[in-house]
C-alpha cells in the first residue's frame, strides 16, 4: 500500500508540474510585448493567439487595459487588485515599486482587439461568442486560423456556427497555402451572404491573388452566389408584394361592400382609412398618459376603437347624405368627394397638418431571419396575419350571420327583401357602417408601416377601386386575388423598373384586362346579374 501511495503521489506531482509548465508563457514573447517597436508587439500578440491559453488571454487583456508593466528585469500585470508575473502567472507579493507602463498605438490596439475577440469565441455565453465572431468580420488575419478552427470544432449554436465558418474561410483566403485558399473559395461559394461575395471579389484581382486557379474559382463562386442572391431578392419582393397586397386588401374589403355590394361610389373611403389610423394615434396617447406599463398593448386596444370610430363616421355619412342619393352614382361621387375634403380638414384642425408618429409595439419590432440576406419584418408579418383574420371575419359575417343574410338579400333584390320584412333602410346603414369599419381596420394596419397624416387616404383610394374592379364587383374572392396579385406584380416591377414606371405598367395591364374582361376576375353569375 505504501509503495502504491508513493507512486500515486509521484504521478499527481508530475501532473501538477506538467500543468504548471504548460501554463507558463514564453518569456521571450512576453518581453516582445513591451518592446518599443510596434512590429515586435504585433508578432508577440500573434504568438500569444497561437498559444490560445487563458494565461495568454489574461496577458493580452492586461495590455489592452493598460495594466501591463515592465522593467529591465521583469514584466508583470495587475488583475483583481493583485500583481502577477506575466510569464509564470505567479502572484508577486509585495508588488514592485518601480512601475513602467507599456503603451500601445492604434495599429497595435486594433490587432489586440481582434486577438481578444478571438479568445472570446470560446466563451460560455452564445451571445458573447456571436458578438465576438461578428466583431472579427471586418478584419480577420491568417494567424487566427488555429483559434477559429478550434472554436468551430466545439461550436454547437446554430447562429454562431455559420459566422465562424465564414470567418475561417475569410482567414484562409489570406493563407499562404494555395490549397487552403482554394478550399476557402469553395466554402464561400455555398454562402448566401453579400459579405462573402465581397470577400471573393478581392480574390479575382491579380494584385491580391497571384494564383490563376484561385482567381478562376473565385469568379465561379461569385457567379453562384449572385444566382442565389437573385432568388433571395425575388423571394423578398414576393414577400413585400404579399405585404402590400394585404394592405390593399384591407383597404379594398370595405369598398367591396360599399361599392361592390351597395353600388355606392364612396370617394371618402380613403378618409375612413385615415380615421382608423388616427384612432391608433389617439389610443397610443391614452396608453402613454395613463397606462405606461402596458404601452406595448395599445395596438390591441386600438382595434375595436378604430373599427367603431370609422363605422360611426360611415353610418353618419350614410344617414345624412348617401341615403338620399341611392341610384344616382354621379351625385354620390361628388357628395362623397366633398365629404372627404371635410374629413381631411377636420383632421388638420384636430391633429395639425403635419404627420403624427405612431410607433410599433416592441413585439412588432425586429424581424424573422429566414436567410442571411432575407429578413421578414415582424410588423409586415403581423399585418399579413391581421388581413387574413379580417378577411375570415368578414366572410363569416356575410355568410353565417343574420346581418350578412339581410345584406345579401337587400343587394340582390331590395323590393323582394322589403316585402318579406327585411328592414332595408336599417340594413343599408349597417352595411355601410360595416364597410367603413373594415376600412378603419385597414387604416390601423397602415399606421404601423406608413406616415399618419390628413392626406394619407388619398394614396390608397385609387388602388382600392382598382382592386374591386379587377377582382369583380361584389366578389370578395376576387378582391383577395386582385389585391395580392397587384401587390406582388407591383413589387416585382419596382425592382426592375422603379416605382413610377411600375405603377404605369400595372395601370396599363389593368386597363387592357378590363377591356377584355369587363366583369373582372370573378364574374357574378345567375339571376343576380339581372
Amino acid at each position: 500500500m505504501n509503495t502504491w501511495m508513493r507512486h500515486l503521489l509521484a504521478l499527481l506531482l508530475g501532473c501538477l508540474l506538467s500543468l504548471s509548465a504548460h501554463a507558463a508563457l514564453d518569456a521571450k514573447v512576453i518581453r516582445q510585448l513591451v518592446d518599443d517597436d510596434s512590429d515586435q508587439k504585433l508578432a508577440a500578440i500573434a504568438a500569444l493567439v497561437q498559444v490560445g491559453t487563458p494565461e495568454a488571454a489574461r496577458v493580452l487583456q492586461a495590455l489592452s487595459d493598460d495594466a501591463l508593466y515592465a522593467t529591465d528585469q521583469r514584466v508583470w500585470l495587475k488583475a483583481d487588485d493583485k500583481v502577477y508575473d506575466a510569464t509564470t502567472g505567479a502572484e508577486i507579493n509585495p508588488a514592485p515599486d518601480d512601475v513602467d507602463t507599456v503603451s500601445i498605438n492604434n495599429r497595435v490596439r486594433g490587432a489586440l482587439d481582434s486577438a481578444l475577440s478571438g479568445f472570446k469565441l470560446t466563451a460560455a455565453d452564445p451571445a458573447a461568442r456571436l458578438a465576438a465572431a461578428q466583431s472579427l468580420q471586418g478584419d480577420v488575419s491568417a494567424s487566427m486560423i488555429p483559434a477559429l478552427t478550434a472554436a468551430l470544432k466545439q461550436e454547437t449554436d446554430s447562429k454562431v456556427k455559420p459566422v465562424l465558418e465564414q470567418l475561417l474561410a475569410q482567414a484562409n483566403l489570406k493563407n499562404p497555402d494555395v490549397k487552403a485558399r482554394l478550399a476557402a473559395v469553395e466554402d464561400l461559394s455555398h454562402s448566401n451572404s453579400p459579405n462573402a461575395r465581397g470577400l471573393l471579389l478581392t480574390r479575382i484581382d491579380p494584385a491580391n491573388e497571384p494564383d490563376a486557379k484561385v482567381r478562376a474559382a473565385a469568379q465561379s463562386s461569385i457567379a453562384a452566389i449572385d444566382s442565389r442572391l437573385a432568388w433571395i431578392s425575388a423571394l423578398g419582393s414576393v414577400f413585400s408584394g404579399l405585404s402590400l397586397g394585404s394592405i390593399l386588401l384591407l383597404a379594398a374589403l370595405g369598398l367591396a361592400i360599399t361599392y361592390g355590394v351597395m353600388g355606392v361610389i364612396n370617394m371618402a373611403h380613403g378618409e375612413l382609412l385615415m380615421v382608423g389610423a388616427y384612432s391608433a394615434y389617439v389610443v397610443q396617447g391614452v396608453f402613454h398618459a395613463h397606462f405606461p406599463g402596458a404601452q406595448d398593448w395599445y395596438l390591441v386596444a386600438a382595434v375595436p376603437v378604430a373599427f367603431c370610430a370609422a363605422a360611426a363616421v360611415g353610418m353618419i355619412m350614410e344617414r345624412t347624405v348617401i341615403r338620399w342619393l341611392y341610384g344616382r352614382p354621379l351625385e354620390t361621387l361628388l357628395a362623397t368627394w366633398g365629404i372627404s375634403l371635410v374629413l381631411i380638414q377636420a383632421a388638420r384642425a384636430l391633429f395639425g397638418a403635419q404627420n403624427v408618429e405612431v410607433s410599433n409595439p416592441s413585439w412588432m419590432s425586429g424581424g424573422l431571419e429566414i436567410l442571411p440576406s432575407l429578413t421578414l419584418p415582424w410588423n409586415r408579418v403581423v399585418i399579413i396575419g391581421f388581413a387574413l383574420s379580417v378577411l375570415v371575419l368578414m366572410w363569416a359575417i356575410m355568410q353565417k350571420t343574420r346581418l350578412g343574410l339581410f345584406v345579401r338579400a337587400v343587394t340582390q333584390n331590395r323590393a323582394m327583401a322589403g316585402c318579406v320584412g327585411v328592414p332595408t333602410r336599417r340594413i343599408d346603414t349597417l352595411a355601410f357602417g360595416l364597410g367603413a369599419g373594415i376600412a378603419g381596420l385597414g387604416g390601423l394596419a397602415l399606421s404601423q408601416i406608413a406616415n399618419v397624416g390628413p392626406d394619407m387616404g388619398q394614396g390608397y383610394i385609387v388602388d382600392s377601386f382598382l382592386v374591386v374592379v379587377l377582382g369583380g364587383v361584389g366578389q370578395l374572392a376576387g378582391a383577395v386575388w386582385a389585391a395580392l396579385g397587384l401587390g406582388i406584380v407591383t413589387k416585382l416591377l419596382e425592382g426592375w423598373a422603379g416605382a413610377v414606371i411600375a405603377k404605369i405598367i400595372v395601370l396599363a395591364i389593368i386597363i387592357v384586362f378590363i377591356q377584355r374582361r369587363p366583369q373582372g376576375l370573378f364574374a357574378v353569375k345567375g339571376r343576380v346579374v339581372d
